[in-house]
């Protein structure tokens, strides 16, 4: 642990959670401004998407990276060269002529940023004493869940009454940052040289983008060559020495099958942040500041209660606090389903469920995910469940999309929908809420039992 005096690391946490206000927000915006973009460029859902598809796909391999970079390089300078090229994206984004170097720019940004999740968790486990750390995460968690609460609501005031491409502005905020974190981070002690899997992440990069352009394009070429890349992906991580993602975590079967059911959960819950403002603008009609004050008290709940999940996961178990989620989710999307283009009210008051199941989820599943990892593995196992989430929202973003675009849907999932103009995010929340039916049943199947027998047999107590 590297020592600071008091008042440096109250200010280095601090410095850290403002920062991390801007990160979440930039990454949570723009989805409020979606609707505004497609219009503005012409575009199809499918294509606007991919200013927020394109955004996590580098997001999520640049987090993994930066992680395995903090043992190479100083943290100062990892976040110097981090939020400068955060701050290259978004003079980038903000002056692009077209959509292309308007995606270029975010992804850009995407690059820079995520440096913030792999230095958010470091800074506190190198600068804090175990006693004071988890104060320390507390603070982080609370910028994390700020930067979500607010984020909708700063996109709708600016898209609404300025321009969306000032968007790219507030990102700027981040580089006053800058010459703080150089005074108080100080000089390492660096682990010996470790070589990092630039290759492999490329060609994991590449994979994904052409998944995504295959489902979007629907192009046989995109399909093919992304054929190529997942085939040399593969040869790649089985010969390299170091390889980007390393497959013996796979073979414990507990921990393979909680990844996939994160990935489920993360999937389903990028429905909220994504689809909510395509129905609240298409559908309803409204602007996107307003469509931000409806989101605003669903998320702000979930901030709020996010200390309560951690407490009913430490008090009465990592499935009570999951099969809470999972009721909040199914009920969220039910509602949604049933209500899509009916009063915002109601769907304002249905997303505090939705909502709070996704920040629930993301606790309970944490710490399912941690608790089948053997202590050597648990670094490259959390490492390869961050990266895997944010995968899988990128995923299902674009498969949402896709999903929007069909104008016209003659089948009718949901039997109790009232109004038929949103007939079509009526039939995708529908969708989703049976994945929740299925997550449930795959993680009764594979941890009810573990848990009841090793982790919750504990005395519930009163919270």
């Amino acid at each position: 642990m590297i020592r600071l005096k008091g008042s440096d690391s109250e200010k280095l946490i601090f410095l850290l959670s403002f920062t991390l206000v801007i990160s979440v927000m930039n990454s949570t915006m723009f989805n409020m401004a979606v609707p505004t973009i497609t219009r503005d460029f012409n575009l199809q859902p499918s294509e606007a998407g991919w200013i927020i598809t394109g955004y996590i796909v580098v997001y999520a391999i640049g987090t993994v990276m930066y992680g395995k970079l903090s043992d190479k390089f100083k943290l100062k300078n990892l976040l110097t060269f981090g939020l400068s090229l955060f701050a290259i994206g978004s003079i980038i984004g903000f002056t692009a002529v077209n959509f292309e170097i308007t995606v270029f720019g975010r992804i850009l940004q995407a690059a820079g940023a995520s440096v913030m999740p792999a230095t958010s968790l470091i800074i506190p486990s190198r600068y804090f004493t175990p006693e004071t750390r988890g104060r320390a995460l507390g603070i982080v968690s609370a910028g994390t869940a700020l930067g979500t609460a607010i984020g909708p609501i700063v996109a709708g005031l600016v898209t609404s009454f300025i321009n969306w491409r000032y968007l790219f502005v507030i990102s700027l905020l981040s580089l006053i940052t800058l010459p703080l974190f150089r005074k108080y981070l100080k000089d390492e002690i660096q682990k010996p040289h470790v070589k990092t899997d630039m290759l492999g992440a490329f060609l994991l990069a590449g994979t994904l983008s052409l998944l995504l352009l295959t489902i979007t394009q629907k192009t046989v070429l995109f399909a093919a060559t992304g054929i190529i890349f997942l085939v040399l992906f593969i040869w790649r991580i089985r010969k390299a020495e170091q390889p980007f993602i390393q497959t013996s975590v796979f073979k414990n079967k507990e921990y393979s099958i909680a990844i996939l059911i994160s990935a489920l959960s993360t999937g389903i819950g990028f429905g909220i942040p994504y689809l909510t403002p395509l129905l609240l603008q298409n559908v309803n009609g409204i602007s996107p500041f307003m469509s931000g004050l409806i989101m605003f008290p669903g998320a702000l709940t979930a901030a709020l209660l996010g200390k309560k999940g951690g407490q009913l996961a430490d008090y009465k178990g990592n499935t009570y606090l999951i099969y809470t989620a999972l009721s909040c989710f199914f009920i969220g999307y039910c509602f949604l389903s049933t209500l899509s283009g009916l009063s915002t009210y109601f769907i304002m008051l249905v997303l505090v469920f939705a909502c709070t199941g996704q920040t629930f989820i993301q606790i309970g599943l944490a710490n399912t995910v941690s608790s089948t990892l053997s202590k050597d593995q648990s670094g490259i196992g959390m490492g390869i469940f961050m990266m895997t989430n944010f995968i899988a929202g990128s995923i299902a973003t674009t498969l949402i999309s896709v999903a929007v675009e069909k104008e016209t849907d003659t089948i009718q999932l949901n039997p109790l929908l009232i109004n038929s103009k949103g007939l079509i995010y009526s039939n995708i929340f529908a969708v989703l809420g049976m994945i929740v039916i299925l997550i449930s049943i795959i993680y009764m199947i594979t941890f009810s039992s573990i848990f009841s027998n090793k982790v919750e047999k504990k005395v519930y107590r009163k919270i």
